[in-house]
């Protein structure tokens, strides 16, 4: 039986335990062994195992049917217990009423009692305290002072409780019949209420806070309690104010403060409160009135700038203070503080922040005309000029006498970065001076001022300038400075575009405001590139003038028609040498001074007017067969300069007009075929015709039947 227990060895597997109770029979294993296979042995084995199973089954389940029986027992036995415990508990909680309403009884009679003999102590006790006090009363109306309290200096506490309580009384006495006593009583209640302050005082000094809150709980109920206060405060400013920080200084005297009020007043709050106050009427308000009246009228920039360090440092104070107990509402208690202070500032603060603009913008841009020894000139306005800029931009001439920059450009990034660093800081003082209603309104005003110096004063008279000083179109040997004015322009555009987006937007964003600012930075920009457009349009017209005056002056008609066809040893013509690296030079001066968009769209319309004056110079010559090669060479030089414009039409342009000088030396019996290119196929046979015009054979090989 103890084999066939051991075989049941967790995990159970039935397959594990018969295949190890076959291994454990002799010559039962599958596989073989010491001893050969006996199937009878274990059979044999097999059936003596299944009865030691059913006696072991049979021997288990006895044992299983003894616990379930011993289990019921118990639980019955346990049910038994929880009913006695039960009624027990029912017993014990009907004593427990039966005790709570004997106790609740025996409260009502002790209160009843207690009622009793209060209504019975309470007059007793006030028939004493009048009796005590009329002989103290007596005393003053003998006019001897005899009793220990009022001579006892320790007993000043008892002595001030009487004496209030006979100053309340004498105010009721008729005044004719009890004027010295009550004068008596006034004169020693003023006597002990200035005892009291002056031991509060002392006790101050000395530090013993023990002792200020007694003093001040007895001091609660004098008329000189508010004294008391003020001493208290008189006293707690006294050498707090040793640095030159006035704001620091106040900020560690509450800290320090705070701590002491709670255990010497009643109401710390309201003494808190009063105190800071106090350095605000005072201390502060004087700080502010030196520093600010002192610049006012003598430098206002000093001024402006006193007056946005001041307010901040006051109103950061302020929120420092709000962590400190001064009553229910202490944001408008601190708020009304500081409006009493800076009122009278802040009134009249954005007209002078505006005329400090106004005249610093003025100087700093006369300053620096100044310095390029530039008289300023007065650009028109009105309808005389408006009438100009009209002819202007229709007929892209230029109005009034050129004028001669000598490469100046008149756009200064020092002028442009102190102007808007100006603006910044008044952006800055705008938005912490100006009361919320009018902060858009007075932001509005400032940008104004920005647009009149930067946009108008500086970057439109500059283009103005620069216009004047664009050459005409037939100039010999020009300057284009104009394209250095666009490039300081579009600089000197994006700062002013980003300190609207960084410094002004957050300030009107909410406001009817914006529409307007939207709508004045849409004008100037407007505005600006209709100058910008007629100035490139012109500077174009000049490069291609420049263009047309090397080829007219380089270019020779023998060029193409040379007189020994069979010794030309050049790849290309010298016109076309000079006229490319003119465009070189020109295209990279647009690149440097245009970004974005802008390069292409310039690159472009000088490409195809390139293009157009490269096909309009081609077809005032003729053409010999050794010339028409040298042509195309020069159209392939021009198609290489083209593609530094990296525009894909200038390039299909000048590849056609390289199509179509083939036709100046191909074979006559090629033409049509020529012609049916691919190139050439869609172009007008008339130009076509033109082209093989150019050609010295044209009549002699009757080219011209291959059009008709």
């Amino acid at each position: 039986m103890a084999t066939t227990a051991q075989l049941f060895e967790e995990p159970f597997d039935a397959d594990e335990y018969i295949e190890r109770l076959a291994w454990r029979t002799p010559g039962g294993g599958s596989k073989g062994g010491a001893e050969a296979f006996d199937p009878k042995r274990l059979l044999e084995e097999f059936e003596n195992h299944i009865e030691e199973l059913k006696q072991l089954d049979e021997k288990i389940q006895r044992r299983v049917e003894k616990l379930e029986h011993q289990c019921h027992r118990e639980a019955k036995e346990f049910a038994h217990k929880v009913q006695d415990l039960q009624r027990s508990n029912q017993v014990a909680f009907q004593h427990f009423q039966e005790l709570d309403e004997h106790i609740s009884y025996v409260a009502t009679k002790v209160c009843h009692l207690g009622d009793q003999l209060e209504g019975v102590n309470t007059p007793r006790q006030r028939a004493v305290e009048a009796q005590r006090l009329m002989t103290y009363f007596n005393e003053f109306l003998d006019g001897d002072l005899r009793s220990d309290v009022f001579n006892n200096p320790d007993k000043i506490k008892e002595a001030a409780d009487i004496i209030q309580k006979l100053h309340l009384i004498a105010q009721e006495l008729p005044f004719d019949r009890f004027a010295d006593v009550k004068a008596k009583i006034a004169s020693k209640y003023h006597d002990l209420e200035r005892q009291l302050i002056q031991e509060f005082t002392a006790a101050q000094r000395r530090g013993e806070i023990g002792r200020m809150r007694e003093v001040a709980a007895v001091l609660l109920h004098f008329k000189g309690y508010a004294h008391c206060v003020d001493v208290y405060i008189k006293q707690c400013q006294e050498g707090a104010y040793l640095r030159n920080d006035v704001f620091e200084d106040t900020a560690v005297l509450c800290q320090r403060v705070n701590k002491q009020v709670g255990e010497v007043f009643s109401s710390p709050e309201t003494v808190m409160a009063k105190l800071i106050q106090n350095i605000f009427e005072n201390k502060l308000q004087a700080h502010v009135r030196e520093k600010l009246d002192e610049t006012r009228h003598s430098d206002v920039e000093q001024y402006l700038k006193n007056l946005y360090d001041l307010y901040s440092r006051t109103t950061a104070l302020a929120t420092k203070l709000t962590e400190f107990n001064l009553g229910s509402d202490k944001h408008t208690f601190l708020s009304k503080l500081i409006k009493s202070i800076f009122s009278s500032y802040l009134e009249s603060y954005i007209d002078m922040e505006r005329d400090y603009l106004r005249t610093r913008g003025a100087m700093i841009l006369q300053r620096y005309y100044d310095s390029k020894n530039h008289q300023k000139r007065t650009i028109g306005t009105g309808s005389i000029q408006e009438l100009k800029e009209r002819i202007r931009q229709r007929t892209n001439l230029p109005l009034g006498p050129m004028i001669d920059t000598h490469g100046e450009t008149f756009l200064s990034p020092e002028l442009v970065v102190n102007l808007l660093q100006e603006t910044r800081h008044a952006f800055e003082r705008c938005n912490r001076l100006s009361d919320p209603s009018d902060l858009p309104k007075n932001a509005f005003s400032i940008f104004l001022l920005l647009v009149d110096h930067l946009c108008v004063d500086h970057i439109d008279y500059a283009l103005e300038i620069g216009l004047s000083a664009i050459p005409s179109s037939d100039a010999k040997n020009a300057n284009l400075y104009f394209l250095d004015v666009v490039q300081q322009a579009n600089s000197i555009f994006h700062l002013f575009d980003k300190q609207f987006n960084d410094q002004l937007m957050p300030l009107i964003s909410s406001s009817p405001k914006l529409a307007e600012c939207l709508q004045k930075k849409k004008e100037v920009i407007e505005q600006m590139e209709v100058k910008l457009d007629t100035g490139i349009d012109r500077t174009i017209n000049c490069m291609v003038g420049q263009m047309k005056h090397i080829l007219a002056t380089e270019q020779k008609k023998t060029d193409f028609r040379p007189e020994d066809e069979n010794n030309v040893m050049i790849q290309y013509t010298t016109a076309c040498s000079k006229v490319c690296a003119y465009v070189s030079r020109q295209v990279e001066h647009v690149r440097k001074s245009m970004d974005g968009k802008n390069v292409d769209t310039v690159l472009t319309e000088l490409g195809v007017r390139f293009h157009r004056l490269i096909h309009e110079h081609l077809q005032q010559y003729s053409y010999s067969s050794m010339g028409g090669m040298l042509a195309i060479c020069d159209v392939a030089e021009y198609r290489r300069r083209a593609k530094d414009f990296r525009v894909p039409l200038v390039l299909q342009l000048f590849d056609t007009l390289h199509a179509l000088c083939n036709l100046l030396v191909v074979a006559p019996d090629n033409l049509k075929q020529v012609c049916s290119g691919e190139q050439l196929t869609n172009l007008d046979r008339n130009l076509l015709h033109a082209f093989v015009q150019l050609r010295v054979d044209y009549r002699s090989a009757r080219l011209g039947r291959h059009f008709s």
